[in-house]
């Protein structure tokens, strides 16, 4: 197969990963059986050596290496919080002024909310503190990681100030569409059209307050927990069993602040750094570090053994996230995103295509589980055609947002996904499969939106 003109063969591996996956419910499994097919297509026989090549790319990529150091250091900042008793107390508190299954599910939602500046702090973190309040209501670990998934990429698209604002501003100067200096200006005038990100945070209460009932796997999640008091579906105890594994010293003496300080060191150092989420991490691991041994609460040993074992429950997330992220290479080589935009190109108006964006770049990246890397190679393409075509740029931008943040929020083996899963207790087919209806309910409304603004302006 000839990667500088691919054809609709470029489709095969990532169809053969969705069939797998919905089979047997396992993605590294799925994600590796996909890449593999995509490297015999690409190398024959030589197959082999394209996985080892793939491999080593992957893992020496600086974007890798900083998911897999972001993750692997948050698991530890929070197991350390768990062991020092701040996650406890932080949970008591809200559990004291929770009373009800609406009342847990809208907590969650405010602290997803709060916990803005990234979207993995916002899945780890918030899945960590509710896990106790949600199962007291008999609220399903699916319906738990829905909204706490619904407040991670979403609202990081959202507010500016956040990892996501500052990657993307980088890239808007990066590609022409904002002078030096100006990519955040020009971002936050296109915050109002992320018609995606607006509709997956709003549907959220009108899920918690019932006026949009429990669609699909999650009314069976929803019943399950409800009948039976099993939160936690028997196919994920291992999962539970991992986040459990961590709990607070024997006598220890809950400290509310021993939560609230380090969330509020983390969120503060990663604005003052310049939205660097990893040096924040640094920094708040550090200074809880300190506190820890300051206070006598831990020990030396049982300070860092902790450190590593929060690493250690990290590893099956991160194993999928890294089986997909070569399923991404396989795919770059495939062309299969350039597939998706020849394609689409000769098809298009000034006026569809903000839609034509949000539907094919949605679909792209949720196929691939890729929101920033498909963002990096589509956004010249987008740049390009609104030029062309003399679209509103700022609309366009919006949509391509959208569609990258649709493909993170959906898709079963993305980074939000995959975390979110963990830190609620789920695996992430159980929490793609539950989230999907509300996803595309959102996506209805953005496309909808992207439809009528593009005759609009």
């Amino acid at each position: 197969m000839d990667p500088s003109s691919p054809d609709a063969l470029s489709l095969i591996p990532t169809t053969l990963v969705f069939a797998l996956a919905i089979w047997t419910r396992r993605p590294i499994e799925s994600l590796l059986c996909g890449s593999l097919l995509g490297l015999l297509m690409l190398h024959g026989t030589g197959f082999v050596t394209g996985m080892a090549e793939a491999s080593v790319a992957v893992l020496t990529d600086p974007d890798v290496a900083w998911i897999i150091l972001v993750c692997g250091l948050m698991g530890g900042l929070i197991a350390l919080l768990m062991r020092s008793g701040g996650t406890s107390a932080f949970t008591h508190f809200l559990g004291d002024r929770v009373g009800d299954r609406r009342g847990a599910l809208f907590a969650t939602w405010f602290l997803g909310i709060a916990l803005f500046v990234d979207d993995y702090l916002n899945s780890l973190a918030a899945g960590a503190a509710m896990r106790d309040i949600t199962d007291k209501f008999k609220i399903a670990r699916e319906k738990l990681a829905y909204v706490v998934d619904s407040t991670a990429a979403p609202i990081s698209v959202i507010v500016p100030y956040s990892t996501w604002g500052a990657f993307f501003a980088g890239l808007l100067v990066a590609n022409g569409l904002a002078e030096d200096g100006q990519g955040l200006s020009v971002y936050i005038s296109a915050i109002p059209y992320m018609f995606y990100a607006w509709a997956a945070v709003l549907v959220v209460p009108l899920v918690i307050a019932g006026w949009i009932p429990s669609l699909g796997s999650m009314k069976a999640a929803d019943q399950r927990a409800r009948d039976s008091g099993l939160t936690v579906h028997p196919e994920a105890t291992h999962i539970e069993a991992a986040n459990k594994s961590i709990s607070a010293k024997e006598g220890v003496k809950p400290r509310l602040w021993l939560f609230i300080g380090p969330m509020v060191c983390l969120v503060g150092a990663t604005i003052a750094s310049g939205n660097d989420f990893l040096v924040g991490i640094y920094i708040a691991l550090g200074v809880t570090i300190a506190i820890v041994l300051g206070l006598r609460i831990l020990d030396l040993h049982d300070t860092f053994d902790t450190v590593l074992d929060g690493f250690k429950t990290m590893l099956e997330p991160l194993a999928v996230l890294v089986a997909a992220f070569i399923l991404k290479e396989v795919n770059d080589e495939l062309g299969l995103a350039t597939y998706v935009v020849v394609n689409l190109e000769p098809l298009l108006t000034a006026q569809l295509l903000p839609f034509a964006i949000f539907v094919a770049m949605g679909l792209v990246s949720f196929f691939t589980g890729s929101n920033w890397g498909v963002f990096v190679i589509i956004l010249p393409i987008v740049a390009s055609l609104g030029q062309n075509l003399n679209a509103d740029m700022t609309l366009l931008i919006g949509a391509t947002l959208s569609a990258s943040t649709f493909g993170s929020h959906a898709c079963f083996y993305s980074d939000a996904t995959v975390l979110t899963a963990q830190a609620t207790g789920c695996t992430p087919m159980q929490h793609a499969l539950t989230q999907l209806p509300y996803a595309l309910i959102a996506a209805a409304i953005a496309g909808a939106g992207y439809l009528a603004m593009g005759y609009i302006l």
